[in-house]
């Protein structure tokens, strides 16, 4: 145990997933260092000996990373640096170097003066009370101390043979890849070159300015260069990934967003083939049609809680062999280690729409519906738990089928759904819609419009 007392970081950046925070003002290198002697000393309590550490491609990234492997190493853990990589690759070194630990070093699809650590530990991803326990350690000194060891390991080549050894297209196909500026060009053009694609490679330099646009391919304006760039060539199809790699955004060649609950139904019917009566487990946010379509292909269909850590911890308990949020996390445990990966499901996609000569057409085909894209109320912080909660205890939903309440309040009617849950990483409500038709959409959101000012007056709505 240490005697010194440690430094202890603001609370507001130990949030429901991951470590988040803006550089040099909530996320310091003092804050980050602290941290990692809290995850090394975690990691021993766990009988954990090395933990591997990665990062994405943002300016802080090298003095950050350097900063929590100091703090690891002081714990007496060692640290394996596998340098800048997509966090898919980070979660592969853990698997590939024996660690079983990994930290990357990641602000995901956030503004660029963000920055974060998404963290597992013996295989398990934390979250929830397992990340507030890291400052806890720090508030009691409840610290090892010690000398680990720093080695450097490259995880790219035995990463793109394991993908390529698995994935196999049934044709060459070209297609428009946007990196939006994210770590995930330092690999994907590699990897998909090698599965045999051509590509329109589109802001593929890694640059943690981000100077094109946000990459966050959930967000529509985020996808209109994909868009022109599929108008403006002959590629077939166009791939688009977030800042750290592990989201995947689709859009056909006539220009429409295919969104993850539909990318998801691909893969539901793909695994299904091989791995008859599989559980598929997705989120409370994806589409109505995606329960019917597992069971008419023999799957089991299980919808949970929002939040990739939680899905994977999910994924882990029932054995199921495929997982996917709307967000556009894919899990893959059938064939791949369940760990959320865009570059392969990007991959898996591929596989599976190279088998027609019209990959449009495959994509076009998939049930679709009238629905919203993701709405937020925004709030102060607590008061989105407060406003679901007398959702839960009070609103009436007249001509409902079905209330979940799982994550939020999801209600189901004959033709529709409305969804209204607390965000676990921002202070907001998030809303979505989805009906059989605009008439049914909009009077859905009307029942929501009714419910939720019954129970907090003046709230301002986005809809």
């Amino acid at each position: 145990m240490t005697q010194s007392k440690p430094f202890v970081p603001a609370p507001e950046i130990f949030k429901a997933y991951d470590i988040r925070g803006i550089v040099d003002k909530t996320l310091t290198v003092e804050a980050v260092r602290a941290i990692g002697q809290a995850l090394g000393s975690e990691a021993r309590a766990r009988g954990q000996k090395a933990i591997a550490v990665g990062r994405d491609g943002r300016l802080s990234g090298p003095a950050l990373a350097g900063a929590l492997a100091d703090g690891i190493r002081a714990a007496g853990v060692d640290v394996v640096d596998i340098g800048c990589v997509p966090t898919p690759l980070t979660y592969f070194a853990a698997y590939h170097l024996g660690t079983d630990s990994c930290v990357s070093v990641t602000g995901s699809h956030n503004p660029p003066d963000y920055n974060g650590l998404k963290m597992v530990l013996g295989g398990q991803t934390l979250y929830g009370e397992q990340i507030l326990d890291l400052r806890r350690r720090l508030i009691e000194g409840d610290l090892t101390e010690g000398a680990g060891e720093l080695r450097t390991a490259d995880v790219n080549a035995a990463y793109l043979e394991r993908v390529t050894s698995d994935v196999k297209l049934s044709r060459p196909m070209k297609i428009v890849m946007d990196c939006g500026n994210g770590v995930a060009g330092a690999i994907a053009p590699a990897l998909f070159k090698q599965l045999g694609c051509e590509l329109v490679e589109l802001f593929c330099e890694v640059d943690g300015n981000f100077p094109n646009h946000h990459p966050d391919p959930s967000k529509p304006e985020n996808l209109e260069d994909v868009v022109r760039a599929l108008k403006e060539t002959d590629a077939e199809l166009g791939l688009a990934f977030d800042g750290d790699g592990d989201r995947l955004g689709v859009v056909t060649k006539d220009g429409e967003i295919i969104f993850p609950d539909r990318q998801l139904m691909l893969f539901a019917e793909d695994v299904l083939s091989r791995v008859p009566g599989g559980e598929i487990i997705y989120d409370v946010k994806c589409t109505r049609n995606l329960a019917g379509w597992i069971k008419q292909r023999g799957g089991k269909a299980t919808m949970w809680n929002t939040g990739h850590a939680l899905v994977k911890a999910k994924l882990k308990e029932t054995g199921a062999p495929l997982a996917g949020e709307m967000s556009g996390h894919m899990f893959f445990k059938e064939r791949w280690y369940g760990f959320d990966d865009g570059l392969y499901a990007g991959a898996r996609l591929l596989e599976i729409l190279s088998r027609s000569g019209d990959a449009n057409a495959v994509l076009k085909g998939l049930p679709d519906a009238v629905s919203t894209p993701e709405l937020n109320i925004k709030m102060n912080e607590g008061e989105p738990f407060e406003l679901v909660k007398r959702l839960k205890e009070q609103a009436q939903f007249d001509g409902a089928v079905e209330r979940i309440t799982l994550d939020g309040v999801r209600v189901e009617y004959a033709d529709g759904f409305g969804l209204a849950r607390p965000s676990n990483t921002t202070p907001v409500v998030v809303l979505r819609f989805e009906a059989n038709d605009a008439a049914a959409l909009t009077r859905i959101q009307d029942a929501f419009r009714t419910a939720i000012t019954s129970v907090w007056p003046g709230v301002k709505l986005p809809f």
